[in-house]
């Protein structure tokens, strides 16, 4: 079983083969940022076909996945093995087929309602987002009320409940939303034929009678008091709110599901398509489109926004792993790339910060105010290496920047800082508690160690960095894994913690660390490789895949290489399972390995392919075995 160093050469030279001829000319890689169910693809045709804008071609191509995507049961899922059809997905699939021209009488039309239908109907759709974009064209009931509203975009700061409370991701939708809430738009066709009967919104989001949260309620809505006349200062307020968000491609904050409900909501206070914040935003939905999908033998769909930053980000570091100078030309140029897209604004990540300063990086290509942890660790691993003269002062802000955004718990989370507020997910809103908070994850925490161990040289021997690594070893699960919050799951988090504990100098033979590395030596497949369902996402524990992925097998032999000195039987295995499922230099589709959803959104409801993921993980993984072992 002994593995040659030519082997694993010979796979790094294959995907570095890969990668090398998708490099665009400014230096990044446009790579397909996937949703695995058909969400953003419904969404985008409902809002088309209800606003009656031409768009043909582009309808029938999102109409074409949709209906490539459904299952012999006639129902959707939010990622292929979930075992029954998903009510959320299969709704949204459905009444987006019949606004692209498809008639309920046809056989797969018939199949899809019937399967809705089994699943109980709308009264199963598990999230809010999907609610809203059906009630916005007519297909789900508006509660007479919504639980929270309008007047909540007025509450101070010194409330102890106000709208800067909810993560960052949640603003951009929740503003819309609750215009929306307000207004109760219906912009339906007469030719959609509703599910029957209709669900009623009211039996969906009525509050608990009682409770807090019908307190809470009353006194929000008796700022609705027409003779206070605030009602249209939250109207003018939730518009300004998103109209300062806009990115330059007319995007609400890059995300196609916020820029459709913000559009959606505009309609529904008498803005006309032709608007420039509507056409702006219909433009920047176009763009969205994923890029030569046909590699993962996928129709074409629209992605809910682009990944560009952080894949030009996680390669130009992968390909400077395999051994690519920084003066290659292929480095200089993702450089120079990342350099342009390093942050020079205040966003509202400020908030919680102490004198904040920009410095950080966002994900996709058009980001300017959206930064995160993840993407400005990856960015500043990639510009590393580059020529002082050019990178030292980006590396500068980058850095502060990131250690300006650890929380007070030691951890670090994904968007902005201390954006944990219990409260939040009590109130009564379906996937409050994992959208509308932003808190510390293993993941994010452990990326950030990583680069803070192996690139600033940091260790705990500084305070603040010792209180990381504590935070991250007193959120261990009780089998040794650690749960990660966007990506799947807790492979993806156990890679992160030990890559980090590692990195800032944490003993192996630490208790933590060794339950960690024997969890993972538990759920290793026959076959070498490592698989994890996205179902782990949903019930919160592990949950084995039956068979093996590539990058899950990439993650889990990378963790073990951090915390081993030399290569054990069980890595060697993985190696060669990785060898062995690399695909080949002329295949146009990925292998089912390859395929599978390793992106985490929301749980049960949107897990996400990256197109890099096969290719950029291995790769790494394949250089750090060469470099550390082959000497």
């Amino acid at each position: 079983m002994q593995l040659e160093l030519n082997q694993i050469q010979a796979g790094i030279n294959l995907l570095v083969n890969r990668l090398l001829p998708r490099q665009n000319v400014d230096g990044s890689w446009r790579l397909g940022f996937v949703d695995a169910g058909t969400t953003t693809d419904a969404a985008v045709i409902m809002l088309l076909q209800s606003m009656q804008i031409p768009k043909p071609k582009l309808v029938a191509l999102l109409r074409e996945r949709i209906e490539a995507m459904q299952h012999a049961d006639g129902a959707w899922r939010s990622y292929p093995n979930e075992i029954s059809g998903n009510a959320a997905a299969t709704a949204e699939s459905y009444f987006a087929l019949q606004f692209a021209g498809r008639t309920p009488n046809e056989p797969h039309m018939k199949r899809a309602r019937e399967a809705l239908l089994e699943l109980g109907g709308l009264s199963r759709i598990n999230n809010l987002v999907t609610k809203f974009l059906l009630a916005a064209v007519g297909q789900y009931r508006w509660p007479r009320w919504f639980p929270v509203p309008l007047t909540l975009m007025l509450l101070p700061k010194s409330a102890p409940l106000h709208f800067y409370q909810f993560s960052g991701y949640a603003r951009v939708h929740m503003a819309p939303m609750l215009i929306l809430g307000d207004r109760k738009p219906a912009f339906s066709q007469p030719s959609i034929v509703p599910l029957q009967p209709l669900r009623s919104g009211d039996e969906e989001l009525r509050l608990q009678q009682g409770s807090w949260h019908r307190h809470f309620h009353y006194k929000l809505r008796q700022l609705d008091d027409d003779r206070l006349q605030l009602h249209q200062q939250a109207t003018d307020r939730a518009v300004s709110f998103m109209q300062a968000r806009i990115e330059d491609d007319g995007t609400l904050y890059s995300y196609a599901t916020a820029t459709i409900l913000m559009v959606h909501a505009l309609r529904a206070l008498g803005f006309k398509a032709e608007h420039p914040l509507i056409a702006g935003a219909i433009q920047g939905l176009e763009t969205l489109l994923a890029p030569d999908w046909t590699m993962l033998g996928r129709a074409a769909t629209l992605q809910n926004t682009t990944s560009t930053v952080w894949d030009t980000a996680l390669i130009s570091h992968a390909l400077q792993a395999a051994g690519f100078s920084k003066a290659h030309p292929s480095i200089v140029r993702a450089g120079q790339f990342l350099l342009s897209r390093q942050h020079t604004k205040l966003g509202d990540w400020k908030q919680n910060v102490v004198d904040p300063a920009p410095g950080g990086w966002g994900f996709s290509n058009i980001n300017t105010i959206n930064p995160d942890n993840d993407d400005t660790t990856a960015a500043l691993r990639a510009i590393h290496d580059l020529p002082v003269e050019a990178s030292a002062a980006a590396r500068e802000k980058g850095l502060n920047w990131l250690l300006s955004m650890q929380n007070s718990d030691g951890g670090w989370a994904a968007f902005e800082r201390n954006q944990d507020k219990k409260l939040i997910s009590w109130i009564p809103l379906q996937g409050a508690e994992d959208a509308a908070t932003d808190p510390s994850t293993p993941d994010l925490t452990g990326r950030t160690l990583e680069y803070l161990g192996r690139f600033a040289r940091l260790t705990t021997e500084h305070h603040f960095i010792r209180r990381a690594a504590n935070w991250l070893y007193s959120h261990q699960e009780p089998d040794g894994s650690w749960y990660g919050r966007w990506g799947v799951c807790y492979i993806y988090g156990t890679w992160a913690a030990l890559t980090g504990l590692a990195a800032v100098g944490e003993s192996p033979q630490h208790p933590q660390i060794r339950r960690a590395v024997a969890w993972l030596h538990s759920i290793q497949h026959a076959d070498g490789g490592f698989g994890e369902s996205c179902e782990s996402d949903e019930v919160k524990q592990f949950v084995p895949l039956p068979s093996s992925t590539l990058v899950q097998t990439a993650w889990a032999l990378d963790a073990l290489i951090a915390v081993h000195e030399s290569p054990t039987e069980a890595m060697q295995r993985a190696c060669i399972y990785l060898l062995r499922e690399l695909p080949g230099e002329h295949q146009q589709q990925q292998s089912t390995a390859a395929r599978y959803p390793n992106g985490a959104g929301l749980p049960g409801y949107i897990y996400t392919c990256y197109e890099s993921y096969p290719l950029v993980w291995p790769l790494l993984t394949l250089a750090h075995y060469r470099n550390k072992y082959s000497e």
